[in-house]
């Protein structure tokens, strides 16, 4: 089975965890990966852009002048696309870029970086995160103490463990999040992974 290096609260090293080899040691798909990511990103875009057709442009409601005799290309509004100040053709409008990915592939991409985290040697466990209350400061010395001060680093919490989660949401370069938010881009969108052991023992669940 796959081993992942374990601590405790106080950056002490214990005995390597044991985990799944279908979570944590198969061959990492990168298509996957870059599918599900790509979805995830292009579901937060606001898409407000918009622009205004020539029905939606103020003025223009006369003709600018006769049709005929005057020598110059007819007109039938100052607001055309063609005119400074008139409809814009085929513009953006409003619209919504997500893009629907099957379960089954949200669930390879994230096994697959999963993988690919321990692969490369940055995917540690933490014991238990042991704030008696929410604390900033305690939360830095941990970090501290797992020498990942100053590093980009996502953090997963158990469903429960409100304490962690308030403690180190306020970190500078560390994003925190529960066991149940986990996802493809914040398990790869960092330079080390810390998993607790309850948060750990979910991810199986779900993804054994």
């Amino acid at each position: 089975m796959a081993t992942i290096r374990t601590f405790d609260a106080k950056g002490t090293k214990k005995t390597a965890v044991k985990a799944t080899d279908d979570i944590f040691a198969i061959e990492p798909n990168t298509f996957a990966m870059h599918t599900v990511v790509r979805s995830q990103l292009a579901a937060i875009r606001s898409g407000s852009h918009a622009t205004k057709t020539r029905s939606m442009v103020r003025g223009g409601g006369r003709k600018p002048w006769r049709q005929k005799g005057t020598g110059r290309a007819r007109q039938g509004t100052i607001r055309a696309p063609q005119w400074v100040g008139g409809g814009v053709t085929f513009g953006p409008s409003p619209r919504s870029y997500a893009f629907k990915v099957p379960n089954k592939v949200i669930k390879l991409a994230m096994r697959s970086a999963l993988s690919a985290k321990l692969a490369d040697e940055q995917l540690v466990v933490v014991d238990k995160f042991d704030f008696a209350e929410p604390s900033t400061k305690a939360g830095a010395a941990l970090l501290k103490e797992l020498g990942l001060e100053g590093k980009k680093v996502t953090v997963i919490v158990g469903n429960e463990d409100d304490n962690a989660y308030l403690s180190l949401r306020n970190i500078d370069r560390c994003r925190v999040i529960f066991a149940f938010e986990v996802n493809t881009y914040d398990i790869i969108d960092n330079k080390m992974l810390v998993i607790s052991k309850d948060a750990l023992k979910f991810i199986e669940e779900v993804l054994g």
